[in-house]
């Protein structure tokens, strides 16, 4: 009999483990939302798709938990084709030579209202340490951060009063 218990224990150890490792991004329902000032007088919003990836997350082992994910630059979308046209231009994130927008975690902690994760950002080829707090429920990833786009070396020759400095940031990562 107990050698039954500890088979089925270890067959249980086994499809949970394997259960982690299937863990998917949902392309679909997946997206990076951002919002920054235009003109001084109001908001552009806008989202980045092709989310992909490889991650870990167990909510009780955060010490093994990781995220590697990126996303398509090329697919930034403000619903105004002049401005995603000049947004992928060498002006701002310059696509043709930086196609990918990645986060490397290094760190995933439990916070008093959810989690955080600390790790490398690369945008336009730079790369800068970031700490995203998240929540995770019904098996979705929601988290938001502040970027400063000089930070990133992203339209470095257009000012401040067409485009603000500071984008709010909010990823959302739904996965299987």
């Amino acid at each position: 009999m107990k050698k039954i218990r500890l088979v089925l224990c270890v067959l249980t150890m086994v499809f949970s483990i394997n259960i982690q490792a299937q863990q998917s991004i949902n392309n679909q329902k997946s997206k990076v939302e951002f919002k920054i000032k235009g003109g001084g007088l109001f908001t552009v919003k806008g989202t980045f798709s092709g989310m992909k990836g490889d991650f870990k997350f167990d909510p009780t082992q955060l010490n093994t938990s990781k995220f590697d994910i990126c996303i398509e630059a090329a697919s930034i979308d403000t619903d105004n084709n002049k401005r995603d046209t000049h947004l992928k231009s060498p002006d701002f994130f310059e696509v043709e030579t930086y196609p990918s927008i990645c986060f490397n975690s290094k760190s995933v902690s439990k916070t008093k209202d959810g989690f955080e994760t600390t790790g490398d950002l690369t945008i336009h080829g730079v790369t800068k340490t970031v700490t995203i707090p998240f929540g995770f429920k019904n098996n979705t990833f929601e988290g938001s951060f502040t970027v400063n786009r000089f930070d990133y070396k992203i339209g470095e020759d257009i000012g401040t009063f067409k485009v603000g400095e500071e984008a709010e940031v909010t990823i959302i990562c739904q996965v299987n």
